[in-house]
């Protein structure tokens, strides 16, 4: 849960691993270049948490599925 895409790759899928890294940087400076100076940490980077957060549930239910 700390790294984004750290969990696809322990599951032996380090390609979209890669991609979820590739796009939680994306999205998070695309965030950070449309917000403006006075909002917080979060709030500048919303989109790239945003994907992160996605890809908790995506990995687990990939682990899940691979083992049945």
């Amino acid at each position: 849960m700390v790294l984004p895409g750290a969990g696809h790759v322990a599951i032996g899928e380090p390609r979209l691993g890669l991609t979820f890294v590739l796009f939680v940087m994306l999205f998070s400076i695309l965030t950070f270049m449309t917000t403006t100076s006075d909002q917080s940490f979060i709030g500048r980077h919303a989109g790239g948490l945003f994907i992160w957060a996605l890809s908790i549930p995506d990995a687990y239910r990939r682990a899940r599925l691979a083992r049945l």
